[in-house]
Order: C-alpha cells, then structure tokens, then sequence
C-alpha cells in the first residue's frame, strides 16, 4: 500500500546537491489501471498501481534492461524524466523531491511517504513546500505522460 502526500515547489531554499538522488526514466503501458515502467539509474520495474489518490495499492516487480527496453516502444504517451533527491524530513520520513527534465522541465514536485492514513493526514509540510496537490490528478505522472506535447 503506498500512502503519500505531493506538493508542488516554486523554490528549493538549499543546495540539492548534497543529497543522494536517482535519474529516472519511466513510460506508462496503461494508466487505468496504472501498469508503468521505470528505468532508476542501472535499475528497473515494472509497476502496478491501483485506483486513489492520497492511498492506493502499489506493487513493484523487477524488470530487467532488456525487459525495459523491450516494453518502451509499447508504451502509450511520453516518457517522464526527472531527477529525483532523497532528503531527510526527520527520523522516519524522506522527502522525495522530483526536479522534471525533458518537456516537464521546470516542473518540482514534493512526495512523502507515510506508514498510515493517519499520518499522512496529520501531517504538517515544511514551509518552502507550496500547494498540496495530493488530489489533483493532473500532477500524477500518469496523467503527465497523456498530455499533448505543444
């Protein structure tokens, strides 16, 4: 089960660069229900998302660089690229910051990850994070990799 909140960033008041980070390449084969795959670095998935938007099932299977490459060309839309920092929020939380590449560029989003609903609705977010758009389906990388290109 994955229970996450995501807010957008206008401005990141620190260096990003201390932290680790992945770059990551991924493309959508159906987006109802989500079925995605990820290039992460040297690693890859494939992705099964169910329905919701603050909590929602979520199983990750391994995916071979073959595999991978295999599925691209089969994928629906565009493929998302973005950089994605690790940095610790407090003993138990990481905030995943996404920085877009390619026809997103520009675009910073703030995923946290929670262990219960409860928590996630509790939650108080760092000043420099701007709107919650946890419930608003045009910043879920689905809907992303559906929009036209101008």
């Amino acid at each position: 089960m994955e229970i996450e909140r995501k807010y957008l960033i206008d401005s990141i008041p620190f260096d990003v660069n201390q932290y680790r980070y992945y770059n990551i390449e991924q493309a959508y084969l159906c987006t109802n229900p989500v079925i995605r795959i990820r290039r992460q670095d040297d690693d890859y998935f494939l992705t099964y998302k169910g329905e919701g938007l603050l909590e929602r099932e979520e199983y990750n299977l391994p995916l071979t660089c073959e595999g991978y490459n295999h599925l691209l060309p089969k994928a629906d839309g565009n493929v998302i690229s973005k950089r994605r920092y690790l940095i610790p929020l407090d003993n138990s939380h990481t905030i995943e910051l996404d920085i877009f590449d390619g026809y997103k560029k520009g675009l910073i989003l703030a995923e946290v990850e929670f262990n219960t609903r409860d928590e996630a609705d509790s939650f108080s977010p760092p000043e420099w994070f701007g709107k919650d758009v946890t419930f608003d389906t045009h910043y879920h990388n689905s809907a992303m990799s559906k929009e036209k290109i101008v």
